[in-house]
This record gives C-alpha cells, structure tokens and sequence, in this order.
C-alpha cells in the first residue's frame, strides 16, 4: 500500500451507494427491461445473471482489488501493483486506457444528461400536454437540431457533475449518492406503484418474468453476456478509482454480489414502471431511445396526472445519469490530481471543462456537424463504438488477465477470503471463464 494519504469512503454503505449509483444510468431505465422483454423474459434474465456471476462479478471484483492495493489513480496503481509483484510497470496501459474510455463516454453521455434535464423542464411546462405522436417527434426532432438548446442541458448537466466532484469523496461523491439513490428508489417505487393502478401490471410481469425458451438464440446470449459487462461499468478505471479509497475492512466479493443484485433489482423495477404505461396506452415498445423521449413522453401528455408521473420519470432518468457521470469524472480527476500540482478543485474543473468541450463536438454532430467524420460515423456515435466496442473490453479483459494470471495466488485468495473448493472456482472463473467471455463479446461486436 502507498503511505501518501489518500482519501477513504466513510463506510461500506457509502461505497455500496457510490459504485451502485455508478452502475445504474440512462441503460437500466430503458435498456435493459427492453432486452428483457425482447429476449425470452425471464429466460433472458438468468442468461443474465449467469453472465453476470461469470464474467461481471469477476471483473468488478479484479478492479476493486487493483484499486485498494495500488491507493492510486488507475494507471499508477495497475503499475505500482504490477511492480510489486515482479511485473513490467507496462500494465499502466491498462488502467490509462480505463482513465481515458471515461473521460471520452463522459462527453456523450453529458449530452443525454442535457437532454434528461429539458424534458425534465418540459415536464414542469406541460409542453407534452395533449400532444399527438407527430407533436412529440417534432418537440424531439427540434431539440437535436438546435445547437444552443443542447449546449445549455449540456452544460448545466456538465455544471452539476463538475460541483459535485469537485468537493471530494466524502462531501462530494458520497454527499450525492446518500441523496440521489434514495431519491431515485423512491419515484422508482412510486412510478411501479402507480403501474399497479393502470390494469396492465400483470401484462408487464408476464412480459418480464415469463420465461420463453424459444426466444433464446445465440444473439440474445450475446446480447447478455455485452449488457452484463457494461452495466457494471467495467473497463472504465472507475471501479479501479473507487477501490483505491477502500480500506482492508471491506469484503470486496460480499459487496460485489451486493451492488450486482442492487443494479438488476433497479432495472427490472424500471421494466416494472414502464409496461405498464407503455401497455395500457397502447404504445410501441420497439422504439429504443426514442421509448424513453418520444412515446412515454406521448402518455404523460395525455394521461391523468401525467404532468406530476412525467416530472417524476425524467427526475429519476437525471438522476440515474448524474450518478454514472461523477463516477465516469471520478476517475480521470484523481489522475489529474495525483499527476500535476493542481488542487482537487482544479483538477475536476480541467477535467470537466475537457471533457464539456468535447461534448459539444459530439452534440454539434446532431446538426450543423452531421456529416461523417470518420468511418461513416458523426463524433457522437464515433465516440460511443470506440468506448463500448473497443475500449472497455480491452481494459476490462486487461484487468481480470493481470489479477488472474500475474499476480500471486495465495495473496489474492487471502484478500479475497478464499479457500478449498471456492478458492478453485475463482480462479478457474478468473483465469479462464471471464476472459473468454470478454474475448467473445469482443469479436461478436466487430
């Protein structure tokens, strides 16, 4: 361990709330009830877990002990880490290129924040009120458009993420999390509730929970096995900063399975709070992004009480984003910070800002730069297949590879509180299992 002093989560639960706060974002509330119930229901579900319990669980827990032994940003300690165990201080890569997939997600994922934060006014306006589907595809049609109204929910989101990092782990980081993810159990739990009253509960459960082998292919599988890797946000060097402030008291393989069952609770009671609006108006769930800004946008505007339930949607999508964005800010910050002179203040604000500015390349590509860049791709969705084809499987199969294989195995199933049969199992999962997992979800994405 480094003797520098290095700033530590206040308890478990705090930690538990941050890297269940990270997980949780915009893919949850819409994605992943939508997989469900396109891919066999509750078949789809224990693939998922499966996967989860193979690949994700591991990975999670491979960068969690990275970040507690180096108490370091993730390029410092995947290379201090290496050092210390005989190894090329090379393995530094691995935890830059997390640093880096970061901050590049963090400044397209602004730009949905921004647009959580307009409907979210919209909402508060009544500008979906009485609306028919032609008005809510024009109100989402103009708002890609217009550059200076992107800008704005960019930057004000971009503004919030900055403050909120900015005063640390403890005021900062936790400060949020203590608020926004009981904030955003609550209108979850109020929005299924209100999914009680439509007559169309029952439809969504079955929709979510009723297996259908037939509809398992090899793609669904896949499809799996790539949403358990990516909700966990692995690959990221999140997780890797987030572990550098734990302290030798936390069981990282109890906490793992805790924030895991967390996550998938959330998103299946957002497919919960969903359907049942969806269904009892009668709409199109085959509509992805466009679910969440264009047809439940179109039930709110024309369903009692749908002004207060439409506030408290995009109230729990902003925070779901702002949660995963301090986490994606988090661990470029403590780079910055441990690499230059500069304060914690400074540090996020130089991060931010780069991170801001880029955003508005990628938001620009929606209007006056929509043309191709670069493989026929615009920079947002450039952006978005480098990070999640590319660069977080790299980093993530890098992680669990070192843990794995180059570092001692009595050591880590002494910090992993391993032995017999389930010290066998973890190495079996970490050597072999997850990496080939990775490595398949890999190749399936290119």
């Amino acid at each position: 361990m480094s003797n520098k002093l290095h700033a530590q989560w206040s308890s478990r639960l705090a930690f538990i709330l941050a890297a269940t706060g990270s997980a949780v974002g915009l893919g949850n509330i819409w994605k992943f009830p939508y997989m469900v119930g396109e891919s066999g229901g509750a078949a789809f579900v224990l693939v998922y877990l499966l996967c989860i319990a193979l690949i994700g669980l591991p990975i999670l827990v491979a960068e969690w002990l990275v970040g507690r032994r180096g108490q370091e940003n993730p390029a410092n300690a995947m290379a201090d880490v290496a050092e210390r165990a005989g190894r090329p201080r090379i393995w530094w890569l691995v935890g830059a290129s997390g640093i880096i997939g970061a901050f590049l997600i963090l400044s397209f994922y602004s730009v949905i924040g921004g647009w959580s934060l307009y409907y979210t006014l919209g909402s508060v306006t009544g500008a979906f009120s009485g609306q028919d589907a032609d008005g809510i595809g024009e109100l989402f049609g103009n708002m890609l458009a217009s550059p200076g109204l992107l800008l704005a929910g960019h930057s004000v989101f971009m503004l919030l993420v900055i403050g909120i990092v900015a005063r640390g782990v403890s005021k900062g980081l936790e400060g949020a999390v203590r608020t926004l993810m009981p904030a955003l159990a609550l209108l979850l739990l109020v929005l299924v509730g209100y999914g009680m009253t439509t007559g169309h509960f029952g439809q969504a459960v079955a929709y979510l929970f009723n297996p259908d082998w037939s509809a398992l292919s090899g793609d669904t599988v896949l499809a799996a096995l790539g949403h358990a890797f990516f909700t966990l946000s692995l690959g990221m060097g999140i997780m890797m900063a987030y572990g550098s402030y734990l302290g030798e008291e936390v069981n990282l393989l109890k906490t793992a399975r805790t924030v895991v069952i967390l996550d998938t609770v959330i998103a299946l009671a957002a497919g919960l709070a969903i359907f049942p609006i969806v269904f009892s108006n009668g709409l199109d769930l085959d509509s992805g992004p466009g679910l969440i800004f264009v047809t439940l946008p179109l039930a709110f505007g024309n369903m009692g009480g749908g002004l207060i339930l439409g506030l408290m949607f995009f109230l729990l999508l902003t925070f779901a984003a702002l949660t995963s964005a301090i986490s994606l800010l988090e661990p470029v910050v403590e780079f910055v910070e441990e690499r230059t002179p500069l304060s914690r203040s400074m540090s996020t604000l130089v991060a931010g800002v780069g991170a801001w500015a880029l955003g508005i390349a990628a938001l620009l590509s929606f209007n006056v730069w929509s043309d191709p860049v670069l493989f026929g791709l615009g920079v947002f969705d450039l952006l978005d297949k480098l990070t999640s084809k590319f660069m977080l499987p790299l980093t993530g199969l890098g992680a669990i590879i070192f843990v794995g294989w180059f570092l001692e195995r009595r050591g880590v199933e002494q910090e992993l509180g391993l032995s017999g049969g389930m010290a066998s199992l973890w190495h079996l999962v970490s050597r072999y299992v997850a990496p080939i997992g990775v490595i398949v979800v890999f190749i399936a994405s290119l």
